[in-house]
């Protein structure tokens, strides 16, 4: 049972002092708070549960650093919210101005509430200030500590929340209040956490479109690193995590501590370090001039700032992965198993693009669902003008040219997949508009633009609606509404194709970046609440935005516009830092791919999209019977699984082979797991060196044997090797969890880009 404390005491020089500390021993998770007098609070401790509680107070004096020569009275020992006056020199981390000028603030601790928070009963997701909010099932409690300051004398207030969620995640945001009169402009608002001094690597990752989150490091020296995501979105270069470690740490190694800000506008995340103190890692919303002014008595609230620590990054992850399945309640049961598994899903867009007609559609359909498809999802070029990308988007009337009234129409194809048995899913992009549009024609002044005369720079022919505009929201909100309810839409692929820049609300002519996102969150929570089972997938060009505050409210992200299965690997290993598999969209396409052109064998690209949630991005009306075949035994045995999938834990092994990959997927209590081993390239060991399998129980014995669909190595003639594999065979080899985490075991040799699935089973 979770559980929270508070102590007082004092420092050696005196200084009273009130220590907090807080377990989730579930999560084998703890945090220590230390508020030296009335400062805010230092994190003294992020890491496992603690033995003697008493310590806490110490760790103040434990931390704290020397004055040294050359520098202020007070060395600098960072709180959640470094500002000067507490002698932090580094970047500006808390800015605030009336009348244009900047307020150095000094929060004064006027109230310390420290409380399990426990939730009622029903599970409930709603929105708060804005934002996306769950709360836990009423078994489980959050340590929270709530604490109350302000700069009185400047009128500035601040209300810092914590909590430490069951998974072992700890949340942290702040509200902060205008006390005084006149308007006081936020415009920076970035937490922290302190991390250990051997804390000494970073990892992140970068990317651009169709090659999304590829993994970087470099040392956190003096100095400081950022992310920032100013494209109105996450987008595609953004990291989902910053992560830093121990010097080499890994997916199963090395302790590490990660932060993440849940919030799908613009961003930054941080590390930092001083020449004088421990480092810090944070991150917040990133604020345009003017965006967020406020009267008396008004305030605004940060995105939460999420941070997870582990030993090793599968650890981390698994902390987000359980974090965002609490959130999603409505298609789970209780006792650990999906109440609806993850439908399979056939998307229209490879498969015809703009190119609509009944006939091919309803044909589509139906070799779809001889394939196994449970949903099916007609993508752009539905509507208005919409022929191509340069016309038509915002004009949310289904196309007579195209889809005209009768046997033949959209909603006569939505009753033949309903008839098929499939759910009905349709693409829509709200947030973007083509100038050549009726809605563009009629409401020019509901797209964001920096002047009156001057639009912003265009991307795919697209300029923004301005969602903070009321009026372009109820239209948009009403679109959709009557569409999901005449064509009993069950699905919607909601796209975002472009970087948004210069985001000025013409009604009021200031920056509107963050009331623009909170108006996406409620369109996403109104038509769930209005059309409930209604899934929203979020599709951004691709993975353009992927962060916990739309994972709170979609049901699923498209993670890449590639369906590469080589580019994929590490696009969808890097995705799952921070999203659980059965949320990840992951496609079978053609091949040569559409957006490499590589050709690539179908085990492969089936393999690729196993652990996820699976689907297909294929013309099936061209492919030979042999493949649909094919395909079908796949989606089969993908659907014996996928319940489990959605529970499971995700693990990825550290093959010292940067030619390999290797990942899986284990159970709760570790009685079986399935593993994906992918040869991406040719190694340099001939055949392939032994790989381990993290996230075994040591002590356990398991039986090792390829999954059904990846046994025949020959008739797939993916392999080659010139001999048999001992183990590769029905039967499979006994070793214990031990074994096979230290040595491991030998995967078959393979040819590049390919790759096998295989089972372990406890006996």
């Amino acid at each position: 049972m979770s559980h929270i404390r508070k102590f007082q005491g004092n420092a050696a020089d005196g200084t009273a002092l009130t220590g907090v500390y807080a377990e989730q021993p579930g999560a084998d998770v703890a945090f220590a708070l230390v508020f030296p007098a009335n400062d805010l609070p230092r994190f003294v401790h992020w890491g496992r549960p603690l033995s003697a509680l008493e310590t806490v107070l110490g760790m103040y004096d434990a931390q704290r650093p020397q004055r040294v020569s050359g520098a202020l009275d007070y060395t600098p020992y960072p709180s959640v919210l470094p500002t000067q006056s507490e002698s932090w020199l580094g970047a500006e981390r808390f800015d605030v101005r009336r009348d244009g000028r900047t307020l150095f603030c000094k929060f004064v601790v006027s109230d310390i509430k420290v409380e399990d928070v426990q939730a009622g009963n029903a599970y409930e997701m709603g929105v708060k200030d804005g934002y996306p909010q769950w709360s836990v099932n009423g078994t489980k409690t959050t340590p929270t500590v709530v604490v109350t300051a302000e700069d009185a004398e400047q009128g500035v207030g601040i209300v810092w929340t914590c909590e430490l969620d069951v998974s072992g995640l700890i949340r942290q945001r702040a509200k902060v209040v205008n006390l005084a009169e006149g308007r006081l402009e936020v415009g920076k608002v970035e937490l922290a956490y302190t991390i250990p001094a051997d804390a000494t690597e970073i990892l992140t990752t970068t990317g651009h479109h169709l090659h999304e989150r590829s993994p970087q490091r470099q040392p956190l020296t003096v100095g400081r690193f950022e992310k920032v995501a100013m494209a109105g979105r996450p987008d595609f270069d953004a990291t989902l995590l910053l992560s830093v470690g121990e010097t080499g740490f890994g997916f199963t190694r090395g302790d590490v501590y990660s932060a993440h800000v849940g919030w799908s506008g613009n961003s930054v995340l941080s590390a930092e370090r001083l020449p004088y103190t421990a480092g810090v890692l944070g991150g917040g919303e990133v604020l345009f001039g003017g965006e967020i002014c406020l009267g008396k008595g008004e305030g605004y609230t940060t995105p939460w700032l999420y941070g997870s620590y582990g030993e090793g990054l599968n650890e981390v992850a698994s902390r987000f992965h359980a974090y965002i399945r609490n959130a999603h309640r409505d298609w789970r049961a209780e006792h650990n198993i999906a109440a609806k598994p993850r439908p399979v899903i056939l998307n229209t867009w490879e498969a015809v693009y703009f190119n609509h007609d009944y006939d091919t559609l309803t044909a589509l359909a139906d070799k779809a669902a001889e394939s196994g498809v449970e949903r099916f999802v007609v993508d752009d070029g539905w509507f208005g003008s919409r022929r191509d990308d340069t016309s038509g988007l915002g004009d949310w009337e289904v196309s007579q040219e195209v889809w005209p009234d009768g046997p033949k129409s959209l909603k006569a194809l939505a009753e033949y997949v309903h008839g098929k048995g499939m759910e009905f899913g349709l693409w829509f992009e709200p947030e973007m508009v083509n100038p050549d549009s009726d809605m563009f024609r009629k409401h020019p002044d509901w797209v964001m633009k920096p002047t009156a005369n001057r639009l912003p720079m265009q991307g795919r022919t697209q300029q923004v609606v301005d969602l903070a505009n009321p009026d372009a929201f109820e239209y948009v909100y009403g679109a959709m509404d009557k569409l999901v309810g005449d064509l009993g839409i069950d699905y919607i692929k909601w796209d975002h194709n472009k970087l948004v820049t210069e985001e000025v609300s013409p009604l009021t002519g200031r920056p509107a970046a963050h009331a623009q996102t909170l108006a996406v969150y409620r369109i996403f929570h109104d038509l769930k609440a209005a059309h409930p089972g209604l899934e929203i997938e979020s599709c951004s060009s691709g993975g353009g935005r992927i962060d916990v505050g739309i994972l709170e409210l979609a049901d699923r992200v498209w993670v890449s516009d590639c369906v590469d299965p080589v580019e994929r690997a590490d696009i969808q290993r890097y995705t799952s830092l921070l999203v659980p598999p059965e949320m990840m969209g992951e496609h079978v396409g053609d091949s040569p791919a559409h957006s490499t052109h590589r050709a690539t064998s179908q085990e492969m690209r089936m393999a690729m999209t196993f652990f996820g949630h699976m689907g297909i991005e294929w013309n099936l009306l061209k492919q030979p019977q042999e493949d649909i075949d094919k395909l079908h035994e796949w989606v089969t045995e993908f659907k014996k699984h996928r319940e489990w999938f959605a529970v499971d834990t995700v693990v990825h092994s550290d093959a010292a082979d940067p030619s390999v990959r290797v990942d899986g997927c284990v159970m709760p209590d570790k009685a079986a797991a399935i593993y994906r081993f992918t040869q991406l390239t040719t190694s340099q060991t001939y055949p392939v060196s032994p790989v381990r399998l993290p996230g075994l129980d040591p002590d356990k014995v398991y039986e090792v044997s390829p999954l059904d669909v990846s046994l025949d190595l020959a008739g797939q003639d993916i392999g080659n090797g010139q001999s048999p594999l001992g183990w590769w065979t029905a039967e499979g080899v006994k070793m214990t969890g031990r074994a096979l985490a230290t040595y491991g075991i030998r995967p078959p040799a393979l040819h590049p880009a390919q790759a096998v699935l295989f089972k372990v089973v406890a006996i």
